[in-house]
């Protein structure tokens, strides 16, 4: 028992630490009297229940797989560092691809128990920094799904590409040739 209670006490401290550095926090710890840390496990708490019970559970899954990745990404994008640019792209990568897949399979899904409770720990096992599970799917499936089909994919990208021009061209001749038959008709 004192083991777990040590742990429990350094988990805490860790996480005082972490919530330390964030001026509201603070603030609201000092207005409200409850340690920083109680507050952030009764929203974590809190959260968790509604999405157990799926009470906005897609909305709340869907916030938590967005909301900490895109706040992220932006400093991503913000800093000069390539490394966590990398890490980004393959999350977001990985995000879409599964949010593509729910889409198809979402009628089956619906009838999982407490689908949006493992959707939401699969989304944090993706980003989190300790897990990067984005990174291990990307590399043992996608990554190799696309190298496998890179050429068909671009030489089909090229060929729409091709098309899109050549439509793009006749409609534009067609608007100016339109648009010039249109002016001699007024002047004759």
């Amino acid at each position: 028992m004192e083991a777990f209670q040590a742990k429990l006490k350094y988990y805490n401290a860790q996480a005082d630490k972490e919530l330390s550095k964030y001026p509201q926090i603070i603030k609201l710890e000092q207005q409200v009297g409850v340690p920083k840390t109680y507050l952030a496990a009764g929203v974590v708490g809190f959260v968790s229940f509604l999405i157990f019970f799926d009470v906005w559970g897609q909305l709340l899954s869907n916030l938590i797989g967005w909301l900490y990745p895109a706040y992220t990404s932006f400093k991503a994008i913000e800093s000069t560092e390539k490394s966590d640019d990398t890490q980004w792209l393959t999350y977001w990568t990985v995000f879409g691809f599964l949010n593509i897949i729910e889409f198809f399979s979402d009628t089956i899904l619906y009838w999982i128990p407490f689908y949006y409770l493992f959707k939401t720990v699969f989304f944090l096992w993706l980003f989190l920094p300790p897990f990067k599970g984005a990174q291990v799917l990307y590399a043992k499936f996608l990554r190799p799904f696309l190298l496998a089909y890179q050429g068909d994919v671009d030489s089909s990208l090229n060929k729409l590409k091709s098309k899109v021009n050549e439509a793009t061209k006749e409609a534009m001749n067609s608007v100016v040739d339109s648009v010039s038959s249109d002016r001699s008709d007024k002047t004759e």
